[in-house]
């Protein structure tokens, strides 16, 4: 996950009679009848029913989740959805984050989880005995013999789960089975609610800054690619194809998050590493100000989950230092022992270089100043590049590129034909989504911002320590 932030995420892609076998299908359509009224004869039910099954074999249900929150470290720092869960349904405010995978929520008793949040939210816990299709998940299940084996499982053992993240962060508990809604997407600008059982889990312990964030949501939504995330389940009903997408809305908050294919806009794409365990890809290059750095090859991360960008330290430097060369008499001190700050009278995006990536299959990401730098008061400005410090296990070096680098840009992860592309996009816009697969016929989804909040009281707090901090060090 990396660091906590703003989640929010529009799934899309779900077969009608979602969670169960019944394939009836939800959506309406204003069309005349091809077939006539219901008073024809006979041998016309025949060729209703064969142009039914032919019809359900290329529907595609397209589910919009709507966004909350920013990518800004001076803000929410995340994006989020929100989730309905049991039967009676609960709402659950979600961040969003493709860099983890299985969907996890508090836990009724949980031990260090939040009990408020600034993000203008009211907190909840989940508790399977408060709904009626509820039920935990035992370890001699197949789901958790495929992600979470057990060597001394016993009939009725509960299915256990332990989540680690870049922060230093944890979660614990157990995993559990029952009902979500989702808004599925029913005509252009259009949802109707449906149902899915999938299995998450019950978060009963945390540690670090998920349980002590004043920015703090209900649960993480992971998108990753293991048979345990949402999106794999959905799949594995053959009902959604393995493919979302993402705009996340770095000016207004909020955004775009979808499941199933996007046909407008188009975009380029790259392949994803064979066997990795997040969306790895190669990265070829990194120009700053159209001047190519002389660094290797190298392998980043797209994680959606973490609010910054994190550099191999040789990248790193390389990068601050061509970033600052154009001002030499910037006045630079390290705030918080990671963050380089400065004061600047001018307009950044004349002041400053265009970053770009470069990937393989010739596939560029942009980043503008506007984007690696945030302000943290009038004419201070602090950069988002970050000193990675991560490494695989082997030894190598880690490139992870968060919020700063994918906001106001469509994302479309292509699990099925692992790839994933981009395109320079107004997340505050529409996007569309095919619904069916012969004739590529779409539905225009919209972008969304449920964030109920404006700058929170601690994170005003934290600008308020930074500037101070950054005074004395003068």
């Amino acid at each position: 996950m990396g660091d906590l932030r703003n989640g929010c995420l529009i799934l899309l892609l779900i077969l009608m009679g979602f969670g169960v076998d019944v394939k009836g299908e939800n959506l309406v359509f204003n069309v005349k009848h091809k077939y006539g009224g219901r008073n024809g004869n006979g041998s016309i039910l025949k060729d209703l029913k064969a142009h039914d099954n032919r019809r359900h074999s290329r529907m595609l249900t397209v589910i919009d989740f709507k966004l909350g929150g920013n990518g800004l470290p001076t803000d929410a720092a995340l994006y989020y959805t929100k989730i309905s869960i049991g039967t009676p349904s609960r709402d659950f405010h979600v961040q969003v984050d493709t860099g983890s995978d299985i969907l996890w929520v508090n836990c009724a008793s949980c031990e260090g989880c939040p009990t408020k949040s600034d993000l203008g939210i009211d907190l909840m816990t989940y508790d399977p005995k408060a709904s009626a299709n509820g039920k935990s998940v035992s370890c001699d299940e197949e789901f958790c013999m495929l992600n979470t084996p057990y060597s001394d499982c016993r009939t009725g053992m509960p299915c256990d789960f332990q989540v680690s993240y870049g922060d230093g962060s944890s979660t614990a508990g157990f995993f559990v089975k029952d009902d979500i809604q989702f808004e599925q997407v029913s005509g252009d600008l259009q949802t109707t609610s449906m149902n899915g059982s999938i299995a998450f889990g019950c978060s009963s312990r945390q540690s670090g800054e998920l349980g002590a964030s004043n920015q703090a949501v209900d649960g993480i939504l992971g998108f990753g690619q293991a048979s345990s995330s949402v999106i794999s389940q959905l799949a594995a009903t053959g009902k959604v194809k393995k493919i979302f997408a993402h705009c996340l809305d770095g000016k207004n908050g909020g955004g775009i998050f979808t499941i199933g294919p996007v046909v407008h806009p188009k975009v380029n794409t790259t392949p994803l590493v064979p066997d990795a365990p997040h969306y790895n890809v190669i990265m070829k290059g990194i120009e700053v100000g159209g001047q190519v750095l002389d660094i290797p090859t190298t392998m980043a991360i797209i994680d959606s989950g973490t609010t910054l960008a994190y550099l191999p330290h040789k990248v790193y430097s390389t990068l601050i230092n061509k970033l600052i060369e154009r001002h030499p008499q910037l006045n630079i001190r390290l705030v918080e022992q990671s963050f380089h700050c400065f004061d600047y009278t001018g307009k950044i995006d004349d002041g400053f270089p265009v970053v770009t990536f470069r990937f393989a299959d010739s596939l560029p990401l942009t980043v503008y100043p506007h984007d690696y730098l945030f302000q943290i008061k009038e004419n201070r400005w602090c950069i988002g590049w970050q000193d990675s410090k991560m490494q695989t296990k082997d030894g190598t070096e880690i490139t992870l590129l968060g919020d700063l680098a994918l906001s106001n840009k469509l994302v479309v992860y292509d699990i099925e034909n692992q790839a994933i592309g981009w395109t320079e996009y107004d997340c505050s816009s529409t996007i569309k989504l095919k619904y069916e697969e012969s004739s590529g016929s779409a539905y225009t989804v919209a972008s969304h911002n449920i964030s109920s909040a404006p700058m929170m009281d601690s994170t005003k707090f934290l600008l308020i320590i930074i500037s101070i901090l950054f005074n004395l060090l003068k």
